[in-house]
């Protein structure tokens, strides 16, 4: 990517991306409600850790999970699923189990798909989770970035968890910028992670004290905006020029940001939606690959698709545009597929982007 946006090169055995986050085990009902639900279908996932694994599974690079998790039979399973999406778990931080889960715990999830009128439903079990007690100086940071790292992502749910999850957060940035790797922050504003922490106004607060070590600033429509307004009543963009508009507030306030970019959904109902996304680089607004009422299978994970698939483009040195659309067309073939992780292959994705047909292939 031209003007001064450029990973450095890979090197050795080290890593293209390490995400900070959480892992969950989701419990999915399938096309049941989860009241009278008897059997469910379980699958790894998290905000960060998806991003992990798109990169790895669909575009082919070597990524790394840094996470806490409890040593019992829960956190196994976890680890197995991580290890099948081919994603390290070197950095994975084990807490002994202490028969019950006073002490720490591993974090688990519901979540109904939702269907046409009926809208989806998560319901999240991760207080007190072992990565939620992280604290500043638990991980080696020096020991991660060492090995080479050319990009590290992380985001607001990882922040939500409790104050010391924000300040590892903090740490990590820091330890990131200094070993020359690429920061990126995804917002993510979850309610009921930050009920407890001033609810939006809270989010807002924290996300703008971590804007100034952050290159990469990702979004979901009026995520950005708000941060960049610091008020729950902030704009909301609905078009290129007013996303150009607001991003480039936004990146005169913090020049450190290189790109800006959202994923931009219209849910019509819970099985059809518009999806594309908006991007701001070198002082352009960039529109980008158009899905209108796209059908949804799974919506669980695009958004975290389409900033894999965005990363992607960056670090393989493609112009705004490209990357843009390649996060967009992976967030779609994502929502095709059950779970929160990518089933999708680049083949695909740029199949998609260059508008090609759903026909099936033999």
């Amino acid at each position: 990517m031209e003007d001064g946006f450029s990973a450095k090169p890979s090197e050795g055995e080290g890593y293209d991306l390490v995400s900070l986050g959480e892992i969950l085990l989701r419990f999915d009902p399938g096309e049941r409600r989860i009241v009278g639900s008897r059997s469910f279908r379980v699958w790894e996932g998290g905000g960060e850790y998806n991003v992990a694994r798109g990169l790895r599974r669909c575009f082919g690079l070597r990524t790394a999970i840094a996470s806490a998790l409890v040593d019992n039979a829960i956190g196994r399973l976890i680890e197995d699923l991580v290890l099948q999406g081919g994603v390290s778990t070197d950095h994975i931080q084990w807490r002994t189990f202490d028969g019950v889960g006073r002490d720490a715990r591993n974090g688990i999830y519901f979540l109904e798909r939702g269907f046409g009128v009926r809208g989806g439903l998560g319901m999240m079990d991760r207080g007190h989770t072992a990565m939620a007690q992280l604290k500043p100086g638990d991980m080696d940071w020096s020991q991660v970035f060492s090995r080479g790292v050319r990009w590290f992502h992380t985001g607001g749910i990882t922040t939500a968890l409790s104050e010391s999850a924000t300040e590892v957060v903090q740490e990590a940035m820091l330890a990131a910028r200094a070993h020359g790797a690429i920061v990126s922050y995804d917002c993510n504003y979850r309610p009921s992670l930050w009920s407890s922490r001033g609810g939006r106004q809270g989010s807002i607060e924290v996300n703008r004290s971590l804007m100034p070590l952050v290159d990469v600033l990702l979004g979901h429509e009026g995520d950005v905006a708000r941060t960049a307004a610091a008020s729950s009543n902030g704009p909301v963009w609905h078009t290129l020029d007013s996303f150009g508009e607001m991003a480039a507030r936004v990146q005169e306030e913090y020049s450190n940001l290189k790109v800006i970019a959202s994923s931009v959904r219209r849910a019509q109902t819970a099985t059809r939606n518009d999806w594309s996304g908006f991007a701001f680089a070198n002082g352009r607004a960039v529109d980008g690959l158009h899905c209108p009422m796209l059908e949804v299978l799974d919506r669980v994970g695009s958004g975290d698709a389409f900033a894999a698939g965005l990363i992607y483009g960056l670090l393989a040195g493609r112009e705004i545009d490209y990357a843009l659309n390649c996060g967009i067309a992976h967030g779609a073939l994502v929502m095709t597929t059950p779970g929160d992780s990518s089933m999708a292959s680049l083949a695909e994705v740029e199949h998609l982007m260059s508008g090609g047909h759903a026909a099936t292939s033999r």
